[in-house]
This record gives C-alpha cells, structure tokens and sequence, in this order.
C-alpha cells in the first residue's frame, strides 16, 4: 500500500514537472500561471504548492532538471569551439521548447541581484573557467576575454533559433535553404574566429 501511494505521488510530481516546463516555455516566470500548471497535470494547485512552496521553486527545479539535461547532450571542449556550436545548434534546433525556456530565465533573472544566484549562474561560470584552462594550456588564443567567447560563440550557435523572420526568409530564399546549410554556417563561422587546436598525436 505504502509502495502505490508513493508511486502515485511520485507520478503527479512528474506531471506537476512536464506541465510546468511546457508552462514556463511558453509564458516565462512572471506570465506562468500556477492553475493552469494543475490543470494541466491534472492536479490541484493545493497539491502543487505541497511539493513546491512557490512558482519560483517550481522553475528552480524545473531549470535544474533541463541545464542537467543540456549538460549530458552538449559538451564544451574549449579547443574545439566550432564542434561545441555544432553541438549547441543541434541540440535547441531539436528542442526549440527547452531554447525558449532558458530563454525566459535568461531574461527574467537578469535583473536577480548578484547575491541571489539564479540557475544558470554557475553553469556559465563553469563554462568561463574552462575557456580560461584551454587558454593557459595555448589550445585557444588568450587575446579573448573568456566571458566574450562564450558569448560570440553561443550567440552564433543560436542565431538561427534568436531571429525567427530571418530563418523563416533562409528557408525559401537562402542559396542552400537545407536546415544543414545554416548549421554549416554557424559550425564556419565559429571556426573562422575560434580555429580548433591542433593537437599532436
């Protein structure tokens, strides 16, 4: 008995979950609505406030989980930034519902103070000290500050994703319009700024 009562609580948990990552894809933190989340888990808001004490704490959570989740898909390797792109580009193309969902983190919780570090705070900072190890080691060149390359590179590998009227006007017009040719020209142009290192064998 005690067994089924914690799969059923385990199992509108998860629904709570998936409906508040659908939720916050498309209305963010400040739009998200708790009562549709429950409705839409089939569940009560009493029950959602039960395993989350707010909205924020859902969307804590529920960040946590998709920054894990990019993690294990798409890995940096600071001497070969062209193929960490081509990752980037690969795995958000695919999730367009996960790109939209940081995206709103992104925005809303850059006006979080400094002290109240929000989810994606060290997942960056990892990144920075990565680039800063590859610099020091000479597999990238130093002249760039670390915090720049992970942002040219990131705003190259999700341009396609950031500028829907441009991708909507490169899938009739573009002289490739094959969604590989923008891929290939986001893996390119990262590596033009960003050469990978040569390693010896």
């Amino acid at each position: 008995m005690a067994s089924t009562e914690s799969a059923r609580a385990d199992s509108t948990r998860g629904r709570i979950v998936a409906a508040a990552r659908d939720e916050f894809a498309r209305h963010g933190i400040a739009g998200a609505r708790v009562d549709r989340i429950a409705k839409a888990a089939r569940t009560s808001k009493e029950r959602v406030y039960a395993y989350f004490r707010s909205k924020e704490e859902l969307y804590q959570h529920v960040a946590a989980a998709e920054l894990a989740a990019a993690a294990d898909a798409v890995h940096l390797d600071p001497a070969d930034l062209p193929a960490y792109a081509g990752q980037l580009f690969d795995y958000f193309t695919a999730h367009p519902d996960r790109y939209r969902f940081i995206t709103w983190g992104r925005l809303e919780l850059a006006a979080v103070p400094d002290g109240d570090r929000g989810p994606y705070h060290d997942a960056v900072l990892t990144k920075i000290e990565a680039i800063r190890r590859a610099q020091e080691s000479s597999d990238l060149d130093p002249v760039w500050d670390p915090v720049d390359v992970l942002a040219v590179v990131s705003q190259i590998a999700h341009t396609w994703l950031d500028q829907a009227e441009l991708a909507a006007v490169a899938r009739r017009a573009a002289a490739d319009t094959a969604p590989g040719a923008r891929r290939a020209g986001a893996v390119r142009a990262v590596g033009a700024i960003f050469p990978p290192a040569r390693r010896s064998s």
